[in-house]
């Protein structure tokens, strides 16, 4: 799985990364500061499922904090996007071709208003965030329009010569993106599309066609960053009324970098997702700090939490509904170095007991007899669909 991350240039997206991952990346209010994509780990937030029986994981990959656990997930930063991206400007082709791979995508959006279509600084408030999602969504369009008239002609009498479906022709033309025959079909049906006569599809059509492709295969949401500031408060709701179709979480990235740099230097105890956080030593904080801290704290008291914990499981386990499914034993929860429910994987929403024995290993899918589930201690069969935050047992012939 991969989550990317998109925006146009200073709207805090290396920010927004570097919150969620703690990775090293340039952070600047210039256009282009990233020109290169980042790629690093950030982790989704998920109940510690040792817990249920008086322990605390020990994760190989990930950590606890709490009774939290925070599993690892890849996520993709590329170069801000400007106006006209599909057409190369600002290296547009080469960053939005870094997000073929993506699963779906977290639109950071500058909320406050404080940069022009181009990233460019302007006064706060002057700007309507609400364009940059206009602009984004007609660039990722056009992005997948380009992909997929590229030697339309060609491609549509190829098709036909091979009798293959179109909506199969379709997937062959645009797997890059992740589209699959199933997601073209429900596509064509959806815009009355037939299927025998694509050369006959209007330039209008083909757009539309595009457009949902895109949000089938790339579903998006919204960041609405630097929430922070004096009046983003008020653009962030007109956000949630121009875009109902999109899950809108506000945040402010750099406040949430702030307390986990805090944390990291010992300064205060925080856990990423909670509404508050704990001052370790008050006395040695210099007025500067205390300040920051305070306006910190003033923050997520209004408004719960810095938002980009949200953002990040929002992306994962609402829009791709993927669920935390952790492998271990009915009489034992350690593994051979003694370490508790030590693995969790991320599955897809249908995933079965099969899929995930497949996942542990080839060897347990093929010689699969049955699971147990760890907490009910009741055995599931291989057609069994798992829930969010099962332990599975998995028992196979040899």
């Amino acid at each position: 799985m991969l989550v990317g991350i998109v925006g146009k240039p200073s709207c805090g997206k290396s920010t927004f990364f570097k919150a969620a991952t703690l990775a090293e990346v340039d952070i600047a209010n210039y256009p282009f500061t990233t020109i290169k994509p980042n790629h690093a780990v950030g982790f989704v937030r998920v109940r510690d499922p040792a817990r249920d029986f008086g322990k605390a994981s020990n994760p190989r990959v990930g950590f606890v904090l709490g009774e939290w656990r925070f599993v690892a997930v890849d996520l993709i930063d590329v170069a801000g996007l400007v106006p006209g991206a599909h057409e190369g400007k600002g290296l547009g082709k080469e960053f939005l071709n870094d997000l073929n791979q993506a699963d779906c995508l977290i639109h950071v959006v500058d909320v406050s208003g404080s940069g022009n279509e181009k990233g460019e600084p302007v006064d706060a408030g002057s700007y309507d965030p609400l364009n940059d999602v206009k602009f984004l969504e007609e660039e990722l369009d056009y992005w997948y329009l380009d992909i997929m008239k590229k030697g339309w002609e060609r491609f549509v009498r190829q098709a036909q010569q091979e009798k293959r479906p179109m909506a199969q022709a379709l997937e062959r033309q645009m797997s890059g993106l992740r589209v699959t025959e199933e997601l073209a079909k429900q596509a064509m049906r959806e815009l009355s599309l037939d299927p025998e006569q694509p050369a006959s599809w209007p330039e209008e059509k083909l757009l539309a066609l595009a457009s949902l492709l895109r949000k089938q295969s790339k579903p998006m949401m919204i960041a609405a960053n630097k929430a922070d500031v004096a009046g983003a408060w008020e653009n962030y709701e007109r956000l949630k009324k121009g875009f109902p179709d999109y899950h809108v979480v506000p945040c402010s990235a750099e406040l949430e970098l702030a307390l986990k740099e805090a944390g990291k230097h010992g300064v205060v105890d925080y856990i990423p997702g909670e509404k508050g956080f704990a001052i370790k030593d008050e006395a040695g904080l210099n007025d500067r700090q205390k300040q920051g801290l305070g306006f910190i704290r003033q923050f997520m008291d209004s408004h719960g939490s810095t938002g980009v914990q949200e953002v990040l499981n929002h992306a994962v386990f609402q829009l791709l509904r993927y669920k935390p499914i952790f492998p271990g034993g009915v009489t034992k929860l350690e593994d051979s170095h003694g370490n508790v429910i030590p693995d969790c994987f991320l599955m897809p929403p249908d995933a079965t007991a099969l899929d995930f024995a497949y996942k542990l290993h080839t060897d347990f899918g093929k010689n699969f007899v049955k699971a147990i589930n760890v907490k009910s201690r009741l055995p599931i069969g291989k057609d069994h669909v798992l829930a969010a935050g099962d332990i599975v047992e998995i028992m196979a012939s040899k």
